[in-house]
C-alpha cells in the first residue's frame, strides 16, 4: 500500500490527491510519523501546481462549493484529515454531484464532523479571544486553538478594530497574525515577551478583584463556567491565572 506524504499545505495535498486517485488502496497524511506496515511504500509528494489545479477543477465541476470545505477540513488537528477528505473527494467524483448533504455515506458523515468542529472553533474564538493592550498601544491576543485557524480569524478582528494594531498570537503552532491597522499578515511567532500598558494592568486588577467578589466560595459557579468556556481555554483568562487562586 502507498503512503502518499504531503507537507501539510492544501496545494500538496491536492498534489496527492492526483497522484493517489489511480490506486485502488492508499493513504493521504501530513504526518511523518505515521505508523507503516510492512508492505506500505512512502511517496513523498512535492507539489506540483498544474496536478493541483486539474484537481480543484474537476471537484469544482460536480460542487462549486467543495473547495471551501475541503480547505476547512484540512484546517483540523485531526491527524485524520487529509485522508478523510480524500475519501469524500472520491465519492464526490463518483457521484457527480453535490454530496454535502449525503447524511447516508460515512464519508460525508466523518467530513462533516470535522468541518463542523473547525467551524465551531472559529465562531468560538470570536467571542472567547482576550486582547490585551501592551506599552507600545497595539493589542496582543495568546490563545492556543485545537485547529490552524488564525488566519481565519483575522478577516473578522480587521473588520472589528479597523484602525487598531493587533496581534493574534498562535502559541501552540508558533504563528500569529499581524494586524497594522491596514492591512494583515501572517508570520512566525515564537516566545513573545509582552509589555502591559498601565491601563490594562489597572484594568486586570479591578477585573481579578470583581471576579472573586462574584466567584462567591459557598456557592462556587465553575460548572456554569465551564459550559460557558472550555477549561482548556482560562489559562489564557486574567481572572484565571495562578495569582488568582
Amino acid at each position: 500500500m502507498k503512503i502518499f506524504v504531503t507537507d501539510g499545505g492544501s496545494d500538496s495535498f491536492f498534489t496527492a490527491v492526483f497522484e493517489a486517485y489511480k490506486e485502488s488502496e492508499c493513504v493521504i497524511t501530513s504526518d511523518s510519523n505515521v505508523q507503516m506496515s510492512f508492505d506500505s511504500e512512502v511517496v513523498s509528494v512535492d507539489c506540483d501546481l498544474e496536478k493541483c489545479e486539474r484537481v480543484q477543477r474537476g471537484i469544482e465541476k460536480y460542487d462549486k462549493n467543495a473547495i471551501d470545505d475541503i480547505l476547512i477540513v484540512l484546517r483540523s488537528c485531526d491527524s485524520l484529515k487529509e485522508q478523510v477528505a480524500f475519501e469524500y473527494i472520491k465519492r464526490l467524483m463518483e457521484h457527480k454531484s453535490p454530496i454535502d448533504k449525503a447524511y447516508n455515506l460515512p464519508e460525508v458523515i466523518v467530513f462533516n464532523e470535522l468541518k463542523r468542529k473547525v467551524t465551531y472553533e472559529i465562531h468560538r474564538f470570536t467571542g472567547f479571544l482576550r486582547f490585551m493592550e501592551s506599552d507600545s498601544g497595539a493589542f496582543y491576543a495568546p490563545y492556543s486553538p485545537d485547529n490552524d485557524i488564525t488566519d481565519l480569524l483575522m478577516p473578522h478582528f480587521a473588520e472589528r478594530f479597523k484602525n487598531e494594531r493587533f496581534v493574534i498570537h498562535d502559541t501552540g503552532r508558533k504563528i500569529a497574525g499581524i494586524y497594522d491597522g491596514n492591512e494583515w499578515i501572517m508570520s512566525y511567532a515564537g516566545e513573545a515577551e509582552i509589555y502591559l500598558s498601565e491601563y490594562e494592568r489597572v484594568f486586570q486588577t479591578l477585573w481579578k478583584k470583581y471576579y472573586k467578589a462574584v466567584n462567591i466560595k459557598e456557592r462556587p459557579h465553575e460548572k456554569q463556567m465551564k459550559g460557558y468556556m472550555p477549561v482548556r481555554y482560562w489559562k489564557f483568562l486574567p481572572e484565571k491565572s495562578a495569582d488568582n487562586n
